[in-house]
């Protein structure tokens, strides 16, 4: 059995169910595990919720960082008892109307997703998406704000300072844009052709925007960018040292997303793909829905030492929520008004959710 460590590791994975099992537990307190993230099948409802993650959290210390994706729309995990969020173009679509009334709904859109998660006890959601729409890719579709860069700025830099507001950091995706393919990153490595230069005056406008405003996390996309690099963002030092870090000037904490996807296949097995990630300049790598891939990486990495991406970690531990539990939170005017606008918002563009938790396996 492995002692507690006293630093978090460089990965992140999964749990099977709303439970941890004694085969879990241990596995948690592997030196290499730095975090879970949560998906629709370990939800059953807050209080359930909210129990799990305060036995995840007291597995060890420093806590384990503890994530899901909550952004709205089509992917929300947890939905039976939390509010049902718009996606992000629907505060696009009231953006074209009233730009004013939109940053106000998206602030309320990103304190309430990151009120609801804070009160259960989740450090953070993997959001906001920067992606511009440019209606090629499905899988990002009405995930994006819109297609013009500085009105996805101006909107998540306001859902970012709601997010903020109620005690949560933010992860901006998928650097740097993945807006620009139409294939899906889950089921091939999509090919973006476009040159550096279109690449800064667009995609990668919403994305410095928001490390201006102090985003403490980015997660890079799965996308390879040839006339710019030959490796793919998320295993390229060109695009997480150069870019991100030199030319954008960024210093919080870079996740890889999911190495179980199938374009990250490129990289090798499951191992190779952990270490290129973390050379490339990942802080932590995601390996979700697949356990034999996460212990093969857990145990090639059970020796990684990172002592500056130790203190990036720190940054990502949820801050004191807006109330003690859930009904203290319903008594909060602003959750009554973010109810109230959502609602609006929701019934104005007819952007309902669909009943699907899991429409995509690791968005």
């Amino acid at each position: 059995m492995h002692e507690k460590p006293q630093t978090l590791g460089p990965v992140m994975l999964d749990i099977e169910g709303t439970e941890l099992s004694a085969e879990e537990r241990e596995l948690l307190v592997h030196p290499a595990v730095g975090g879970v993230i949560l998906f629709s099948r370990n939800y059953l409802a807050p209080e359930p919720l909210g129990r799990l993650a305060r036995e995840i959290h007291r597995l060890r210390e420093p806590k384990l960082l503890l994530a899901v994706d909550q952004e709205g729309g089509r992917v929300q995990r947890f939905r039976e008892g939390f509010t049902a969020l718009p996606p992000a173009a629907a505060y696009g679509r009231l953006y074209a109307r009233d730009a004013q009334r939109a940053r106000e709904a998206a602030e309320l859109g990103g304190w309430l997703m990151a009120a609801e998660l804070r009160v259960c006890g989740l450090d953070f959601s993997f959001a906001p998406v920067l992606d511009l729409d440019r209606g090629l890719n499905q899988v990002i579709g009405d995930r994006a704000f819109e297609h013009r860069p500085l009105v996805v700025a101006d909107l998540a830099r306001a859902w970012y300072r709601g997010m903020h507001g109620a005690g949560m950091a933010g992860v901006g995706k998928h650097f740097p844009g993945h807006g620009g393919v139409s294939a899906d990153s889950h089921e091939e490595l999509p090919v973006d052709p476009r040159p550096l230069r279109d690449l800064l005056m667009d995609d990668l406008v919403p994305f410095e925007r928001l490390v201006d405003a102090g985003m403490e996390a980015v997660m890079p996309a799965h996308v390879l960018y040839p006339a710019a690099d030959p490796h793919p963002a998320g295993f390229s030092s060109f695009w997480l040292r150069d870019v991100l870090r030199g030319r954008l000037g960024f210093q919080g904490m870079i996740f890889s997303d999911d190495l179980s996807m199938a374009a990250a296949g490129a990289a090798g097995d499951p191992p190779e793909r952990a270490h290129q990630a973390l050379e490339a300049g990942c802080d932590m790598v995601l390996v979700c829905n697949d356990r034999k891939a996460a212990v093969q990486v857990l145990e090639a990495l059970v020796d990684h030492r990172d002592p500056a991406a130790h203190l990036r970690y720190l940054r990502m531990h949820g801050r004191p929520p807006p109330a003690d539990d859930r009904a203290g939170l319903m008594g909060d005017p602003r959750w009554r008004r973010a109810l109230q606008v959502l609602d609006g918002l929701t019934r104005e563009f007819g952007t309902r959710p669909p009943a699907e938790a899991d429409l995509f396996p690791r968005a």
